[in-house]
């Protein structure tokens, strides 16, 4: 499983500290995630605290998963004024290449308290088998 990062992630987390620009709908940083298999399939876990199940958009193109959410305001009256604004708003995506020998026509997803869960079997071609040698019947000469 192979996985992309985002190379500007520390460089704008850098620049906020240093110009104070992490207010309201600035950019915010990568989702972090776990990665792990267990058993016949991988388990990938997304961190999306105050993210709704319906501003989360999961696809699957090829070989390419894509994660995207959304975190919107948590008031969108015009009379308040906001104070502190630490947490990051906007649009979070994170891309995996997913490894042929996945099967990814049967990817589950769990949301519970904040925490996005990806199920993703491993392909029953990619699965380790026995092969039977069978006995043969005579002895054959190969010719080269």
């Amino acid at each position: 499983m192979l996985m992309r990062t985002d190379p500007f992630r520390e460089l704008d987390r850098l620049t906020q500290q240093l110009l104070g620009t992490s207010g309201t709908w600035s950019r915010p940083s990568a989702m972090p995630m776990d990665a792990y298999r267990e058993g016949d399939r991988y388990v990938v876990v997304f961190d999306l605290p105050g993210v709704g199940p319906d501003a989360i958009d999961i696809d699957v193109e090829r070989n390419m998963l894509t994660v995207k959410a959304e975190r919107r305001p948590a008031t969108k009256a015009d009379d308040v004024e906001m104070d502190l604004s630490e947490r990051p708003l906007g649009v979070f995506s994170r891309q995996i290449v997913l490894a042929d020998t996945l099967d990814t026509e049967n990817i589950e997803a769990d949301y519970d308290a904040g925490v996005l869960t990806l199920r993703i079997p491993i392909a029953e071609r990619a699965k380790p088998r026995k092969i039977s040698i069978g006995a043969g019947t005579g002895q054959k000469q190969i010719s080269g």
